[in-house]
């Protein structure tokens, strides 16, 4: 698991806990393991990885449980959904302005910083208003590089 330093883990848990007070949310034991699943890996987790993963804690955990947590979460700007094109929605804690590298062979999510952000171009105001900006790069991890040329 692409673990997540100890200390980052804890802030965003806090930021938890301040976001359900803000939203008059009751802090559950199943709300917290299940964004601290999602908090504590880079690894972009989908809803069964982070279900399997909970289950294992709190065995009366259900599907329907995750999957509005994690909704919740994402309406609270704790989470952010990655879609890739192919495959399930995965979800990210980090809430620091990054980008996705996705590799197309085993569909790992890699953070990905740019120098520079992308700038969107003149006249995007006349398709709509702009909410977010996200780029996702495709193409081959290191590990199914190195795998792919070894076979």
């Amino acid at each position: 698991m692409n673990s997540i330093d100890p200390i980052e883990v804890e802030a965003r848990l806090e930021r938890l806990t301040e976001a359900c007070r803000a939203a008059g949310l009751r802090m559950t034991h199943q709300r917290m393991e299940i964004f601290r699943e999602v908090a504590q890996t880079g690894e972009h987790p989908d809803a069964d990885t982070i279900f399997k993963r909970v289950r294992e804690r709190l065995p009366m955990v259900s599907h329907d449980t995750v999957y509005r947590t994690l909704a919740s979460l994402e309406e609270m700007g704790l989470v952010s959904r990655v879609d890739p094109i192919c495959g399930r929605a995965r979800y990210d804690a980090n809430r620091d302005e990054h980008h996705h590298f996705i590799c197309r062979e085993c569909g790992s999510i890699s953070d990905l910083y740019l120098n520079d952000e992308p700038v969107l171009p003149a006249g995007i105001e006349n398709l709509g208003e702009v909410e977010s900006l996200h780029v996702q790069v495709r193409g081959v991890c290191l590990n199914c590089k190195k795998t792919n040329q070894g076979a």
